[in-house]
């Protein structure tokens, strides 16, 4: 996948940025959202072997890039039956607030429909994110339920998860600038 808009880009995670993935998911600051504080204590190796098996048919891990430099990360898993989940992250702190999840997302999402012919996109946030669920509500994304206390984070403290759901139908109805792309 390699999809542009203005200054944005989103393409598909290679070997080479392992070392970027790498620094990313071993600080606590970037991962304690999805529940890793300490960070995941990976290495560039192990990140190199997840990356070699990905493919647009199961999941893959991608790339968001602004004028060319990494500033984020995003990902899709393919659920089955036209169900797609998928996840993002502006990991550099310069680069967060600045609007770009949201053409982000449009830019994945039209991907994902058009091109990948999903119907349904999933996604999840942790109930405290609420800048990321706004932008998934005013995406069209349909709250389908809300997890109180369902999991812990690595330091046993317990999360509360919002998950969504959002059919093409209705990304398109509130996004029509997108079916023009």
């Amino acid at each position: 996948m390699y999809l542009t808009k203005d200054r944005l880009t989103i393409r598909n995670a290679g070997p080479a940025d392992a070392a970027t993935l790498c620094r990313w998911w071993n600080d606590g600051a970037v991962m304690a959202h999805a529940g890793f504080p300490n960070g995941l204590g990976t290495t560039e190796e192990a990140i190199r072997e997840k990356l070699r098996s990905d493919s647009d048919e199961t999941s893959r891990r991608l790339m968001i890039e602004r004028d060319g430099t990494p500033i984020g990360e995003m990902s899709f898993h393919n659920l089955g039956e036209g169900r797609v989940e998928i996840g993002i992250k502006i990991c550099e702190a310069t680069e967060q607030e600045k609007g770009y999840g949201t053409t982000l997302l449009r830019m994945l999402f039209h991907a994902l429909y058009q091109e990948l012919c999903y119907q349904i996109i999933q996604i999840d946030t942790n109930l405290s994110n609420t800048r990321a669920q706004h932008v998934y509500e005013k995406l069209g994304a349909i709250k389908t339920g809300v997890y109180y206390d369902n999991w812990r984070n690595q330091l046993g403290e317990l999360q509360s998860q919002v998950v969504y759901e959002l059919p093409q139908a209705v990304f398109y109805e509130n996004n029509p600038i997108c079916r023009e792309w």
